[in-house]
């Protein structure tokens, strides 16, 4: 018979390696919470996928009004979830036909577990989305835009706390600015791809490019060029309508891409942007930077 210290924290490793794996939606950690409550209310252990599917549904409903939001978890159920995922991280054993058992070490860690996980998942997601969940009202926005210099330093916060963050807080400071002029600005891929960089367009012909990145040397600077010119016709390049948004970027790395025609904004350069921003335009800067996350990680239950 296993321990239950040993039960713990071979449960614990897991369901932290699952919480760090997530990119997008928080997934396996709900299932996991919604299993282990469902066994501690009825001690069942065997389950089918519609029940592990039952299961996660309860959780997410839990985990809405725990947290007070549905942004980053919460995303469509697929049967391999049960079949191979939660397998992978021994939650379950598969029994065959669809059907599944809880296995040993989360039966006996399941009232510890059950204590810890809310406050597990509370913190990640806390420390991925920061401020976001507190932006969907217009009385917070107002109030966390209406001082000027804490608002400055509220997006500087904001935008360093991940690469999801940059690209968003980003997106929509450039977005409220182009705007001022009557150019459009629009979001064409997912923070998904923010190894890659992530593509905003406008109806003027240029592609602002998000990266976040730092440029120091000319080299580091060539291997971002290499790629711009496998991403990006030779025309679009030479008549200069590629912009890169980075994090930092030395004086002497700014010139030497220009002379590729290739413009560079560092977040020192955002950031001066909002600087001239009114009342208005930030109050804007916010409620875009909450849509977009909406419109991407609300949940889908």
């Amino acid at each position: 018979m296993m321990r239950l210290d040993k039960a713990i924290t071979y449960c614990r490793e897991n369901i932290e390696t699952m919480i760090s794996r997530s990119t997008s939606k928080l997934i396996f950690p709900l299932i996991t919470y919604g299993l282990l409550k469902e066994y501690s209310e009825s001690r069942k252990e065997r389950y089918t996928d519609a029940d592990v599917k039952q299961c996660y549904f309860h959780a997410v409903a839990y985990f809405k009004e725990y947290l007070g939001h549905a942004i980053h978890f919460g995303g469509r159920y697929q049967d391999a979830y049960a079949s191979r995922n939660l397998p992978q991280y021994g939650v379950l054993e598969t029994l065959g036909n669809k059907q599944y058992a809880l296995t040993t070490p989360y039966k006996l860690a399941s009232t510890e577990l059950l204590q810890i996980l809310p406050d597990k998942i509370r913190f990640f997601l806390e420390s991925k989305l920061g401020i976001i969940p507190h932006l969907k009202t217009d009385e917070e926005r107002l109030k966390l835009a209406k001082d000027k210099n804490k608002f400055l330093e509220l997006l500087r916060r904001q935008i360093d706390i991940n690469p999801h963050n940059f690209e968003m807080f980003s997106f929509a400071v450039l977005k409220t600015h182009l705007e001022k002029f009557a150019c459009k600005l629009y979001r064409d891929t997912r923070t998904l791809s923010h190894d890659k960089g992530v593509d905003l367009s406008t109806n003027f012909g240029v592609v602002y490019q998000i990266k976040k990145l730092r440029l120091l040397t000319n080299n580091s600077a060539d291997v971002v060029f290499r790629e711009i010119k496998t991403n990006f016709s030779e025309d679009r390049i030479k008549d200069g309508n590629i912009v890169l948004v980075i994090d930092d970027i030395a004086q002497c790395v700014k010139s030497y891409l220009i002379n590729m025609k290739i413009q560079a904004l560092s977040k020192e350069d955002i950031l001066n942007l909002s600087s001239l921003f009114d009342l208005e335009e930030r109050q804007k800067v916010l409620r875009i930077v909450f849509e977009e996350f909406l419109r991407e990680y609300q949940s889908d239950i």
